[in-house]
């Protein structure tokens, strides 16, 4: 029989014994899996009192990104919205960082909220002192509590009525839960997006998805701003995923969409769109237009090319198969699809708002240097203010390539034992 010499890594005594960070962590995780959607807020604020915090508020984004909510629960400090821009929370919110605020009772600690890398809102609560040890507990509580309230959101309406600061019309309903989260970022490539106005969105929708080294993304204005816009929208999104779902080509994906509003709808419907994909190990994008506005590339908070690309008849109209264009991305680069309602929307003056004023402002917002998904928030909230008026809805969306893998994720830092 041949030596077999033992694996070090197999052999090696490791410690399995649980410290308080895992009771701690633990026990949330393991009472949340059957525990009532109501029940999860006062879980987390006794979780909390176990590190010796109290006055523990949850504070959730609202659905314009303008205000941080308190949710209502038992144990819970409900206090008043606070403003993204301008507040303690806000900071934390819009930078993803922790803040810690000395107060004469002890430290006031602002934790965002991450589920992945969406953001969900702010954990808040007060410690007497705090050294490394409470920062770690804090930010890996902060982050079960996330993933446990969007986990428990599919269960309830409580934390979507949280949100709510204005009544949503029925349209707008479909497009939010039609919506992918509005954040997706890795190290190799990241997506953020934006609809005005939130709470009467109708006819614009947007989706992504990362499938191995492909981000696949699509932008789609619906003809009209009613309900019947949202569900050509929400048809035509569907018939994306179906056909992405199979894994076809970019101009199969318009065919599929072309087919079900030509299918479900008269002949002079129609929803223009836009699809593109992005392979995140090289850089190349590829995308097809059917009656959008170019997408705009962005490189070192300038815009530094309109991406023009031959395009197609809207789906539903049953044009040619698109012409795919491709462009080859430089580390750091970013790609903004929009829809026609950021540059044809008039102000009261009458005067139309042009695609001038939007390369002003996306250029201003672009050299603040700020994380994608706030820079994003920032532009959507500046053009709803400049334009004065929403008559028609407004989408952004963007992606970032950074390049670079992703394998250190799966690599410990330290060993466990």
């Amino acid at each position: 029989m041949a030596d077999e010499k033992a694996d070090p890594e197999s052999s090696a005594v490791v410690d399995r014994s649980e410290g308080f960070g895992e009771r701690l962590l633990g026990s949330l995780l393991d009472r949340a899996h059957e525990m009532p959607p109501q029940m999860i807020a006062p879980l987390i604020a006794q979780e909390i009192a176990l590190i010796g915090g109290r006055d523990v508020e949850i504070l959730l984004q609202d659905y314009d990104q303008v205000t941080l909510v308190p949710l209502p629960g038992e144990r819970l400090v409900i206090g008043a919205p606070q403003p993204i821009d301008g507040s303690v929370a806000g900071h934390a919110f819009q930078t993803d960082e922790a803040v810690e605020l000395p107060r004469g009772d002890g430290i006031r600690l602002f934790m965002p909220m991450l589920d992945g890398s969406d953001r969900v809102g702010v954990l808040v609560f007060t410690l007497d002192s705090i050294d490394d040890h409470d920062r770690r507990l804090a930010r890996r509580l902060s982050g079960l509590a996330a993933d446990i309230l969007v986990t428990k959101s599919m269960y309830t309406d409580q934390f979507v009525q949280a949100r709510r600061q204005q009544a949503m019309t029925l349209s707008a309903e479909l497009q939010w839960q039609l919506l992918p989260p509005l954040m997706m970022s890795t190290p190799q490539v990241a997506v953020a997006g934006a609809l005005e106005p939130a709470y009467r969105v109708a006819g614009d929708s947007f989706d992504y998805a990362l499938n191995d080294n492909i981000l696949h993304a699509v932008m789609v204005d619906a003809m009209g701003h009613g309900l019947d816009a949202a569900l050509m929208a929400t048809l035509a999104i569907m018939a994306y995923r179906h056909a992405r779902r199979a894994d076809v080509e970019l101009g199969d994906l318009y065919a599929a969409m072309d087919a079900a509003v030509a299918d479900q709808f008269d002949v002079d419907r129609f929803a223009t769109a836009q699809m593109a994909r992005l392979d995140i190990r090289t850089g190349l994008l590829q995308w097809v237009n059917a009656g959008h506005p170019a997408p705009l590339l962005l490189r070192g908070g300038l815009i530094v090319a309109t991406l023009d690309s031959p395009t197609t008849l809207p789906v539903g109209f049953g044009g040619a198969t698109p012409i795919v264009t491709e462009r080859l991305l430089e580390r750091g680069d970013r790609v903004l699809f929009f829809t026609d309602g950021l540059i044809e929307e008039h102000r009261q003056s009458g005067v139309e708002f042009g695609e001038t004023r939007l390369r002003d402002l996306i250029e201003v917002a672009e050299q603040e240097g700020s994380p994608l998904q706030e820079t994003v928030r920032r532009l959507s909230r500046r053009l709803k203010l400049e334009r004065e008026a929403t008559t028609d809805d407004a989408t952004l969306l963007i992606i970032e390539w950074r390049g670079g893998t992703a394998d250190h994720l799966i690599r410990l830092e330290e060993p466990l034992a």
